[in-house]
């Protein structure tokens, strides 16, 4: 029976055991296509990633990305987090204190950068494969407020109503007035799934512009049910559609927007991370989500 290695690590974080928990396989060219979900769900973290050489040379590395539900085609802190292990790990060396990646996935080929001090990766940033893109799902506050056990009060509304946006991976963004009501939103499923199963609006992150932690601007929670996540404490690919969201409703035309993102506080691991919106015309053109990670274990699994 063969082995197979395997790093975790928790990203966006800059401690072991708070963060979002990611594992790695930085080969996985020897494990069987009926092993990649079974090896992900032993796991149970939000993601796992399963790393091979590009299909295209000029690339860096093609990345499958499984939740214990299936696979995705994208997701920030798995992009993020393999490429802070590949770096970690020598397979993808430092030029000086930068690293520049690019890993295809089903999405398409994301660009990363890694910085780092003392040959050491400190931090990462994925540049979005898929700008972001308003969806089809609008449900409505009278519709949502059961979903999340929350009073209509609770919702922003108006310019900020409850949005489907995607970068690859859709999201229903949330807006609410405080962090209270972030702190308070539970996912009934008996509503959810009467709601929001089946529509492109079956993720939810709720939000406030109400931060808590020094520097932070923006409180976040991210609940996955479809995709057996009950709660994720760090979730890119949200942020990334979060910042399509507020740079759209941010008068300025021509500017680099920035958000730093709390998310995971309410599960006991808390998370930063580094949303920045590129703005020209009036036009968004770039959106960028990163932050820092550690390595926690290394280990193989046989399969």
């Amino acid at each position: 029976m063969a082995t197979h290695r395997f790093l975790t690590a928790d990203i966006f974080t800059d401690r072991r055991f708070g963060g979002n928990q990611l594992a790695v396989f930085p080969d996985a060219r020897g494990i069987a296509e009926e092993y990649l979900l079974p090896m992900a769900r032993e796991f149970n973290y939000s993601e796992v990633t399963f790393v091979y050489p590009p299909a295209d040379a000029r690339h860096t590395r093609r990345v499958r990305i499984f939740t214990p539900g299936g696979e995705i085609p994208f997701a920030g802190h798995p992009t993020v987090g393999t490429a802070h292990v590949l770096v970690a790990t020598g397979e993808v060396p430092l030029s000086g204190d930068t690293a520049h990646l690019v890993l295809e996935e089903g999405v398409g080929p994301v660009p990363v950068t890694v910085r780092g001090e003392g040959g050491e990766p400190t931090f990462a940033q994925l540049s979005v494969a898929k700008l972001p893109a308003v969806g089809v799902t609008t449900p409505s506050v009278d519709a949502l407020a059961p979903v999340l056990s929350l009073e209509a009060g609770d919702f922003v509304g108006g310019d900020y109503a409850p949005q489907v946006v995607s970068a690859g991976l859709a999201f229903l963004l949330v807006p609410l007035r405080t962090r209270d009501a972030v702190r308070r939103a539970r996912v009934r499923l008996d509503a959810w799934e009467r709601v929001l199963r089946g529509t492109d609006g079956a993720e939810v992150m709720v939000f406030a512009l109400d931060a808590e932690g020094p520097g932070a601007d923006v409180r976040a929670r991210v609940f996955v049910p479809g995709l057996n996540v009950p709660e994720d404490p760090a979730t890119g690919s949200a942020c990334a559609a979060l910042g399509g969201y507020l740079a759209a409703r941010t008068p300025r035309n021509d500017a680099t927007l920035r958000w730093i993102v709390e998310q995971g506080v309410e599960m006991g691991r808390p998370s930063a991370l580094h949303v920045e919106a590129d703005k020209a015309a009036g036009t968004i053109t770039a959106v960028r989500v990163g932050g820092r990670s550690v390595l926690v274990s290394e280990g193989r699994m046989y399969a």
